[in-house]
């Protein structure tokens, strides 16, 4: 790492070069994070596509998850945060004092590192949001909406006859796309994953990713992951961070084959991280 502290001082963040003619689901701003007096981000500016899949990639400590709950507005449950810039989401701006943050990550759902059901059945793990949100007026239409949840998230098969079991009872895996179930099942627009596959086998990771490329035709996903091959698998486009800074963001192809920053480059081929 301390060969590289010479570039970090001449970062020349990519994020206004990279140029998205898809249309933009959610556009960050000089966005800069501070914890108190610390500074966790630094002047991150770029635009998430919409039905597309973002990795965020860099080392550990580098802002990618903070950047992330940014956008369900997730800090907010941090004592000592101070957010300056914007993060528009289909134009507006959801640090707006008018905001109801409820609604807001209706829209934005998020699926954690460690997959955390409700100590509640596979069927009310799924139905607690819609229940929660007036989502289904008859108990029919919230049949149909878990039905509909599960089978998204490639996991209605394997506990459809048991939706009365304790969701705890199921493999992680299982757990994890029962998760991404209960975050569909109040119909997001985005999707938010943090380390999705991280705590699971190679076989339950192969189905979470499978899943992903799946979702993106109807949500707006963005990963964090500190697996290289699964971004460049996963993801459509990549942002690398580093000391909480963008570095470079473009085409996954791109940044995983010809990057513009030798930060990059060295990250990318496991020069450090």
């Amino acid at each position: 790492m301390s060969g590289n502290v010479g570039i970090a001082a001449n970062l020349n963040p990519r994020a206004e070069m990279a140029s998205i003619m898809e249309p933009a689901m959610v556009e960050i701003d000089h966005l800069s994070l501070y914890y108190g007096e610390k500074l966790a981000l630094k002047d991150v500016s770029m635009s998430v596509p919409k039905h597309r899949v973002t990795a965020y990639i860099g080392p550990s400590g580098c802002g990618k998850s903070t950047l992330l709950r940014c956008i369900n507005r997730m800090n907010d449950l941090v004592d000592g945060v101070r957010i300056v810039g914007n993060v528009r989401i289909g134009g507006s701006d959801i640090y707006d004092r008018s905001v109801d943050v409820t609604e807001l990550r209706k829209r934005v759902g998020m699926v954690f590192q460690k997959s955390n059901p409700f100590p509640k059945s596979i069927f009310e793990n799924v139905a607690y949001g819609v229940r929660i949100n007036g989502l289904a007026p008859n108990r029919a239409a919230l049949h149909e909406r878990v039905e509909e949840s599960l089978k998204s998230a490639a996991i209605w098969d394997e506990v459809k006859d048991r939706l009365h079991d304790s969701a705890l009872a199921l493999s992680g895996g299982q757990q994890q796309r029962l998760c991404i179930a209960r975050a569909l099942a109040v119909t997001p627009d985005i999707l938010l994953m943090d380390e999705p596959a991280s705590a699971l086998d190679p076989i339950a990771t192969q189905r979470i990713e499978e899943l992903i490329y799946q979702l993106k035709s109807r949500y707006t996903i963005v990963i964090v992951t500190h697996n290289m091959q699964q971004a460049a698998r996963v993801s459509d486009r990549t942002a690398f961070f580093w000391l909480g800074r963008l570095v470079e963001y473009g085409q996954t192809d791109q940044i995983f084959t010809n990057p513009t920053e030798k930060l990059t480059e060295d990250y990318v081929t496991g020069r450090f991280g």
